[in-house]
């Protein structure tokens, strides 16, 4: 019936039709594995197991059964599972008693609760987050650097 199929043109204009809407939350769920890389400017939930980092994301929450063995780019990281990479938040990282990192922190505030890990080096404030905000091929192209790892 025509009514469900209405054009585009046709139907009224919405929220998410104006630029720079925002973006809907991407889950990987439980069970699922991603091998590569991810990058997304909305909301990222990972209750399953991604091999490769994860770049953009306005907030990234791991739960308590997710992993990530990887680099996390992100503004806020809310963590509680387990991490094997590096973590840029550009303001804010939350680690949960369930949570488990290997790896460095960078941001400008962070909570840890009772229980939760980390074994790396934290480093807070403006200027260690805008010398890791960038990738790592973007850090070496920065300095003139042409080997990328």
């Amino acid at each position: 019936m025509a009514i469900f199929n209405k054009p585009g043109a046709d139907r009224p204009a919405s929220r998410l039709d104006a630029p720079g809407a925002e973006s809907s939350m991407s889950v990987i769920g439980s069970g699922m594995r991603v091998v590569g890389d991810i990058e997304s400017s909305g909301v990222i939930k990972v209750e399953g197991v991604v091999d490769g980092s994860v770049r953009g994301a306005r907030q990234l929450l791991l739960g308590k059964s997710g992993a990530i063995h990887g680099d996390i780019y992100a503004v806020d990281a809310i963590l509680g599972g387990t991490v094997v990479g590096t973590i840029v938040a550009s303001e804010r990282v939350e680690i949960q008693g369930t949570s488990s990192v290997e790896g460095d922190i960078h941001t400008k505030s962070m909570v840890v609760f009772e229980g939760g890990m980390i074994n790396g080096t934290v480093r807070m404030g403006e200027p260690s987050i805008a010398a890791r905000s960038q990738t790592p091929a973007a850090a070496h192209a920065a300095v003139g650097d042409t080997t990328v790892p």
